[in-house]
């Protein structure tokens, strides 16, 4: 059994997320959260999200230029539990 993460997002929402289950992305969208997004491959920078605290991975590593302190949800997981603004 993998390891499960505490993802709180925007202050109001609390996951638990697998990380071998998909993107950071896609378990914001499996709880319902309205997420920005175009490409789902680290290409385009639109679901570029704050990270408050917490460490992420990289599933692929993103094309777009991500500022320290900010990661892509498209194509990261959790590392750790996390607190994030997107």
């Amino acid at each position: 059994m993998s390891k499960t993460f505490k993802v709180r997002v925007n202050g109001q929402h609390e996951l638990t997320v697998d990380p071998s289950a998909g993107s950071l992305l896609e378990a914001m969208e499996a709880a319902g959260i309205e997420t920005r997004f175009h490409c789902r491959d680290g290409f385009c920078g639109a679901c570029r999200t704050k990270v408050n605290s917490g460490d992420i991975e990289y599933i692929n590593e993103p094309l777009a230029i991500v500022r320290p302190g900010d990661c892509l949800a498209c194509c990261c997981i959790p590392a750790s539990d996390l607190d994030i603004d997107h």
